[in-house]
């Protein structure tokens, strides 16, 4: 029998469970899996476990929209230990799909998924090791000899014929270690239980910044009920100065989580890879973002709600993000939180969806994976108007989430300021950080917080930040680029300081964050060629080519389209 091919899973949370999912589903006993995790428990990954949830801290996911696993969340409930259940105060008898979940229960039930694999594995046959608390520190490629060596702690080296980078979220730390109370991210948030009593500054106003939130708010006052049920916030005795302060660009909140029609962001109208590589090939080798929209967004709206469809048929990508965001820049962000936490009330409330938030979402999971064929031209355009409106809206925070910042705001203890595009910070070395904006009159501030927290999320991380430094050194990543579909355009760009690269061959190349990947996630070299060898679904490192953050959703899609570059189906005795 022929040598068993050797394949290496780095990183064993969420996206390490999915492609350890794929390839048991596989069958495939030609085959070694060994799954490197930096700690002591597979699963749950950063965002479950306690590297980045407390007890407070919730999914915004309801269990009937998780790709499915092993075990539907609702039968892992009911055999899940009562004490653990008791903590979270889950009776499983009454538990409801549509509900969102404590993120360290839901940690739980990816902890038992993994374990549940791992015995379907045995049983049929395949061969695994799972390396706990082995972090991986560098990744090795030599194309004459066909292998991969994985590096861990600086010391061990084994030897692989697949690797496939899991290693999910980074937060780089600059000034956290070395200035008191300034915070790099809101992560673990045990360090953010913290007793104070003055102001807070807070960058950013995503679903990262409501954790962080949810955490200072308990330890320096209490929630409680009125008569009428309704939800309000007390300070402390010793917090009565303390305050939360959210700086943000655009000066909205994330929009309030409703009922999906499709829980899992996938539509039957899609346009289908085969019709995208087709528009492609007729199109330079360029993806329309327009075409995309057109098709992949507006023309679903034609039988689904003509009303609607007729307010947008002739809006171009830009011209419809000001219609949406025109009624958002209009009203005070709690205004317009009050307002969507209504109607999302009443949808959950109708199994109802808010069809065009719906669809925006679908939009974005369906841009993600062929936005590294846009043209510099459009990727621009993209990040410009539509991943900011997506990204507010797609947010989808929690019903328990709006309730507490509606509270904490109606206490005087929450407030959101506007700072636009060119605000800066800076860390101070007595501690804290200045904030420096432009108000709404043009008056420039510059606002010293005791303690400063950066939460605007998970940070598109650049080439030079990719931290497996052989396969740089040895040219086996290159930087991510998007060409210029006009030199004019390219030569503009340059011109106006922007990220451009002029190459050899006359061509104006737009540099985004990240290493450059091809469809099937593996690795290209600085000529052109994909690696075989090498994929990639750790999205902190392909933000330029994937600029959607689709979490669990993200997981399954990617892990399924390596699982049939990997083991192509003529070779498996199961279909993947």
């Amino acid at each position: 029998m022929k040598n068993k091919q050797r394949i290496a899973i780095l990183g064993g949370g969420p996206g390490g469970l999915f492609m350890f999912k794929r390839l048991v589903e596989s069958g495939r006993t030609d085959i070694t899996i060994d799954i490197f995790e930096k700690k002591q428990r597979l699963g749950a990954g950063m965002p479950y476990s306690a590297e980045g949830a407390n007890d407070e801290h919730i999914t915004n996911v309801s269990g009937n929209e998780i790709p499915s696993l092993v075990t539907p969340l609702a039968d892992w409930i009911k055999t899940a230990p009562k004490d653990t259940l008791n903590k979270f105060h889950m009776d499983a008898g009454r538990f409801n799909e549509y509900k969102v979940l404590p993120r360290l229960l839901f940690g739980q039930y990816l902890t038992a998924q993994f374990d549940v694999l791992q015995k379907q594995a045995k049983e049929a046959g395949i061969e695994f090791t799972v390396h706990y608390k082995s972090e991986v520190t560098d990744i090795i490629d030599y194309p004459a000899q066909e292998v991969t060596y994985v590096e861990i702690g600086r010391k061990d080296r084994f030897e692989f014929d697949k690797v496939i980078i899991c290693t999910g979220h980074n937060w780089p730390v600059k000034h956290e270690r070395t200035v008191p109370n300034y915070f790099d991210s809101p992560y673990p948030p045990v360090k953010l239980a913290l007793k104070l009593n003055h102001p807070v500054a807070i960058k950013g106003s995503s679903l990262t910044a409501v954790d962080a939130i949810r955490t200072l708010a308990r330890h320096n006052g209490i929630f409680d009920k009125d008569k009428n049920g309704r939800l309000f916030y007390k300070l402390a005795e010793d917090s009565q100065n303390f305050k939360m302060v959210l700086h943000t660009r655009n000066g909205m909140l994330p929009a309030v989580r409703f009922h999906l029609e499709d829980s899992h962001l996938s539509n039957d109208k899609l346009l289908t890879r085969e019709e995208i590589a087709a528009h492609i090939a007729g199109n330079n080798g360029f993806l329309s973002l327009d075409y995309i929209f057109e098709n992949d967004f507006k023309a679903i709206f034609r039988n689904k709600d003509p009303e609607f469809y007729q307010q947008i048929k002739d809006m171009r990508v830009e011209e419809f993000v000001d219609s949406m965001m025109e009624l958002r820049e209009r009203l005070d962000a709690f205004q317009l939180l009050k307002a969507e936490y209504a109607e999302a009330e009443k949808s959950i409330r109708r199994r109802e969806s808010v069809y065009w938030k719906e669809m925006l979402g679908v939009l974005s999971f369906a841009l993600n994976y062929p936005a590294k064929h846009l043209s510099a031209e459009d990727m621009q355009r993209l990040q410009k108007s539509l991943i900011p409106l997506i990204s507010i809206v797609i947010a989808y925070i929690p019903q328990s989430s709006s309730e507490e910042l509606m509270a904490l705001h109606q206490a005087g203890v929450l407030d959101l300021i506007q700072v636009g595009e060119d605000s800066s910070v800076t860390a101070e070395e007595k501690g804290g950080a200045t904030y420096h904006y432009s108000d709404e009159t043009g008056q420039n501030q510059s606002v010293y917080f005791n303690t400063f927290v950066d939460c605007v999320g998970q940070p598109h991380l650049s080439f030079e930040e990719f931290p497996f430094k052989g396969l740089i050194s040895k040219d086996t990543v290159s930087p991510a680029r998007l060409k210029f579909r006009s030199a004019d355009e390219g030569r503009k760009a340059m011109a106006d300081g922007k990220n451009v690269l002029l190459d050899i061959d006359g061509a104006y190349y737009l540099n985004v964050p990240g290493i450059t990947i091809n469809d099937n996630f593996q690795v290209v070299d600085r000529y052109g060629a994909f690696n075989n060898r090498v994929y990639i679904m750790a999205v902190p490192y392909i933000g330029g080519y994937n600029p959607d953050y689709s979490g669990l959703d993200f997981c399954e899609e990617a892990s399924a389209t390596i699982a049939k570059t990997l083991l192509p189906l003529n070779e498996s005795s199961t279909a993947a």
